[in-house]
């Protein structure tokens, strides 16, 4: 699950998710399902979805990362990210890709994680 990508000079760390898809914000609805179970805050709103890609035919292909690579749910977390998302009306298929580039920081959470955890 875990792919190396080789980045060009002046294309940007993270790919670009496709908001303008229909299916986005119910996909993200269905992320947001999803907690870290060592910290009270929804998978989205931590910064740990990098991308949402949805394609013409609804396949959603998520690419994600981790707070830290020794995350005791590492191999699990993945699959409940398709859990979550396989139930949403109108998607074909979920395929989830776990990366650690760029690697994740606290930086990467919402405003509304920040205030959850009482970082603002």
């Amino acid at each position: 699950m875990t792919h190396p990508s080789e980045q060009f000079e002046g294309s940007p760390l993270i790919a670009p998710s496709t908001i303008e898809h229909p299916l986005y914000e119910h996909v993200v609805e269905a992320c947001r399902t999803v907690f870290d179970p060592e910290i009270p805050v929804n998978i989205y709103d931590l910064g740990l979805i990098y991308t949402i890609d949805i394609n013409s035919e609804n396949a959603v292909k998520v690419i994600m990362t981790l707070t830290a690579p020794g995350c005791p749910v590492a191999g699990e977390m993945p699959g409940w990210i398709v859990e979550a998302i396989e139930p949403v009306a109108g998607v074909k298929e979920v395929d989830v890709e776990l990366t650690w580039e760029p690697p994740w920081g606290m930086e990467m959470m919402s405003d509304e994680a920040r205030l959850e955890l009482g970082f603002m």
